[in-house]
């Protein structure tokens, strides 16, 4: 359950990575577009954080997958290699809540 929460949080991570690096990419071209000297001389420090920035990003991306698809693995394997010890701990996960919603 961690991991499924870690591998959401990641992917919307991402996703709000890349919405701000496109947004920063559309207000440059905006601002350059319509400004004078200062902005113009800022345009090629602002596209080169913007390049480490994606770099950055595409790094973060497959490390998390990789890491994603190791837990997944990992995670299929125990399943396959102890699948008793699995259905024990579900049908005790299952009487616990029985008891917690027949109590109410």
């Amino acid at each position: 359950m961690d991991t499924k929460v870690q591998t959401v949080t990641r992917e919307k991570l991402v996703a709000d990575m890349r919405t701000v690096v496109a947004d920063t990419e559309q207000l440059l071209k905006a601002v350059i577009g319509q400004s004078g000297e200062k902005l113009a001389a800022l345009q090629p420090r602002i596209e080169e954080n913007l390049r480490n920035a994606k770099a950055k990003l595409a790094e973060f991306e497959q490390v998390a997958t990789e890491k994603a698809r190791v837990a997944v693995d990992v995670t299929d394997n125990y399943a396959h290699e102890h699948p008793w010890r699995i259905a024990s701990v579900s049908a005790l996960v299952g009487v616990a809540v029985g008891l917690l919603i027949g109590r109410r």
